[in-house]
């Protein structure tokens, strides 16, 4: 007889339905899947509404569910993509200058935060919206329905395909890239619906041969969380930094302490503003990830666009 499992995505519910739903002694879900935090660039809560990403509501929202949950023996779901939603780099990093960066960064964001971090199909390797010029190539029926409400309500195609190309459920369902051969290798069929139009490199083989691809960012990011009880098991708690484009927490179980740094900007960005007390001395701290390869803007106080680190206290 196999397990029975059932997925608890709650897409809309409270924090309170959350941990009562995912506090081991309730004896009903092991993990919450909660979406508040995919809606911080909904304009007026409206999905086909675009607006620029609310930084500050968006790092509110992670840090009130993982306290939330962590106070009160709640379990986190900790993701960015599924099926149902674009692909994260193109929503919240760079496609261009700083694909492979912003990427990492956030990976390594959500990977290092209280939960059990899901990976999404194409997430490893960077992949982004599929971009499609023309609604014929469009598959899910909610996407097709909504550009003729759009365009029956005034938008040109142009920009009716704009907002699809941000927000359509299609992005995060095209095929897995595995190279770089026709139809990045999914089918020597005609897929259901068609590859994007990528670069090259995002793909499979060309990102497992490249020790520095997203891929190989992830594989680390795993074997941190199997080999560190801080990020697995620790607590979770805020550092308390007055941007909301630097996301910056620490986990800590017994005398291990791993602090996360995430800029969540294309700029560079300084941490703190000299006060010796303000000051985290990069000697003070083993680099065990990093999307850049030296800690130097850090030491500075500084980081760097889209960078992201993860360091151990000696």
């Amino acid at each position: 007889i196999g397990d029975m499992v059932t997925v608890g995505e709650m897409s809309s519910t409270t924090l309170e339905n959350g941990i009562r739903y995912t506090d081991p002694e309730e004896k009903e879900l092991s993990m919450c899947f909660s979406f508040h935090h995919l809606k911080a660039d909904y304009k007026n809560g409206e999905k086909w509404e675009i607006q620029p990403t609310d930084y500050e509501k968006l790092t509110n929202i992670l840090k009130t569910w993982q306290l939330g949950m962590e106070k009160n023996r709640g379990w986190n779901a900790v993701f960015w993509c599924n099926h149902d939603q674009p692909r994260i780099v193109s929503r919240l990093g760079d496609e261009t200058t700083y694909w492979k960066e912003s990427a990492k960064m956030l990976a390594a964001m959500v990977h290092m935060m209280r939960g059990t971090p899901y990976i999404y199909q194409g997430e490893e390797l960077g992949m982004t919206n599929a971009h499609f010029t023309d609604i014929s190539q469009y598959r899910d029926v909610e996407s097709i329905n909504y550009y003729g409400i759009m365009t029956g309500h005034g938008k040109t195609k142009e920009e009716a395909l704009h907002i699809l190309n941000e927000r359509s459920r299609d992005n995060g369902r095209t095929p897995m890239q595995w190279n770089g051969e026709k139809n990045a290798g999914f089918s020597q069929g005609q897929p259901w619906i068609s590859i994007p139009a990528h670069r090259e490199n995002i793909n499979v083989e060309a990102e497992i041969r490249d020790e520095t691809s997203v891929l190989w960012y992830y594989r680390k990011l795993i074997e941190i969380r199997k080999k560190e009880k801080a990020v697995s098991l620790g607590k979770i708690e805020f550092l308390d930094e007055k941007d909301a484009l630097i996301f910056a927490y620490r986990r800590v179980w017994e005398e291990d302490e791993i602090v996360v740094y995430s800029n969540l900007s294309g700029e560079k960005k300084k941490l703190w503003d000299g006060r010796e007390e303000d000051k985290r001395k990069a000697e003070d701290y083993e680099k065990l990830l990093g999307n850049y390869e030296d800690m130097d803007a850090f030491a500075e106080g500084y980081l760097r666009p889209y960078e992201s680190l993860i360091l151990k206290r000696k």
